[in-house]
């Protein structure tokens, strides 16, 4: 390990079996106020994947560790998902969000036994998410206890998923984190008729919806790509995560957490997707 680059972080200099070495830059010093780095190699015999590691780094008041057991990868394999995976993003120029939505009659209202959903059907919405050129018309938006992504280690208490998609196919995901706080009137407005039969629609005569109410003021945003949360999460979603979260009461928490207690998917590794943050 050497700092290569004189700016006051440790870079790795490392090779696989007969190959030529590879140079890891990083550039953590940039990014967050880094103390220590610290590398504990693990056992005293390698395997055709190399000895395994502990990596801890302290950043910020906080200290963020990787495990490597030797047997699923090289230590320098180990040590690259621990630069994507320490709650930093890159703070880049990214496009405006755009959410052209309206209030409109409370239709299509489910619950298919893991969650609580909204769907609209062909020929649509209505409803656009609008970044750059490109629209997305919302196709349907659901909510999970508690949520599903975590910001800096830990996760909200709840979060909503509106899911878009383009005439292309293409998928996009927005994630407003949600916190105990003050009551929100459309979650209540949902939570009043949460369907009791599980798989059956319900159209809700005289309630109109805006799915604008459960937008933040501030659109700053994270965004990477990856999978669906539900089977079969299929790969090539592209994930918008709004940063400020939004208030949800602890009783409206409770109550949808009384039918689903935890319908999150595991977290899953980054493994190398780079997580961009607007500026």
């Amino acid at each position: 390990m050497f700092d290569l680059d004189n700016d006051g972080d440790l870079d790795i200099v490392t090779n696989d079996f007969n190959s030529a070495p590879q140079v890891l830059v990083s550039d953590l010093a940039q990014v967050r106020n880094i103390h220590w780095l610290k590398v504990v190699l693990i056992g005293t015999h390698s395997n055709r994947n190399g000895l395994g590691a502990t990596v801890r780094v302290q950043a910020a008041g906080q200290t963020y560790t990787k495990y490597n057991d030797g047997k699923s990868g090289y230590l320098s394999q180990s040590v690259l998902p621990l630069y994507f995976g320490l709650g930093d993003a890159t703070k880049i120029d990214l496009p405006a969000l755009r959410f052209e939505y309206h209030s409109a009659p409370l239709e299509h209202l489910i619950n298919n036994g893991k969650t609580i959903r909204v769907n609209y059907h062909a020929p649509g919405s209505g409803d656009y998410l609008v970044i750059g050129d490109a629209r997305y018309q919302l196709t349907q938006f659901h909510f999970h206890h508690p949520s599903e992504e975590y910001v800096h280690g830990k996760p909200y208490d709840m979060v909503a998923h509106l899911m878009h998609e383009a005439t292309d196919g293409t998928v996009v995901g927005v994630a407003v984190l949600l916190k105990a706080g003050a009551a929100n009137p459309t979650v209540q407005q949902l939570w009043d008729h949460m369907p009791a039969n599980v798989d059956y629609e319900n159209d809700v005569p005289g309630v109109d919806i805006n799915p604008a109410n459960l937008l933040p003021q501030s659109l700053s945003y994270y965004t990477y790509m990856g999978s669906g949360t539900a089977p079969p999460c299929v790969e090539g979603v592209k994930w918008i995560v709004l940063e400020t979260p939004v208030d949800v009461s602890r009783e409206q928490i409770e109550a949808f957490a009384k039918l689903f207690p935890h319908d999150v998917r595991p977290t899953q590794p980054l493994n190398g997707r780079i997580v961009e943050e607007s500026r």
